[in-house]
């Protein structure tokens, strides 16, 4: 199963440091932007799920860098689904230049959480149901 989205993201100024190159720590934003439109192009918001109690956190980041991205670049943010979702569900990441190269490559792991308990819990059937 492999479910994919993209997103564009231009580089801010912010995101910099002084050589105008994006902050490290700025790329695991990137990755839940795109792990966030991933979910609502499937029709499920972190808000309602929220609302619904279900909590999504990250209980693993893992990120290698290739090539720097610079102040104005535009980014693409693909987020691919690994594998059906059970108590957890993970994502592979690829993000590329304006040129296609590769960027970076992540993957993140989130566990589904029930907010009333704050225990783990399966993935709700309106998230398999839509997969």
């Amino acid at each position: 199963m492999e479910k994919t989205n993209k997103i564009n993201i231009r580089v801010r100024y912010s995101e910099t440091d002084k050589m105008g190159v994006v902050y490290h720590g700025n790329y695991a934003q990137y990755l839940e932007m795109a792990r966030v439109e991933w979910l609502r192009e499937l029709g499920v918001s972190y808000r309602w799920m929220e609302e619904n109690g279900v909590m999504l956190p990250v209980v693993s980041l893992q990120l290698n860098y290739r090539k720097s991205a610079r102040y104005d670049d535009v980014l693409t943010v693909e987020a691919r689904l690994k594998n059906t979702p059970s108590v957890k569900i993970e994502f592979d990441y690829t993000i590329f230049d304006e040129s296609n190269k590769i960027i970076a490559e992540g993957n993140t792991v989130l566990a589904f959480i029930n907010a009333k308990t704050f225990r783990p819990m399966r993935c709700p059937d309106y998230i398999l149901n839509k997969l």
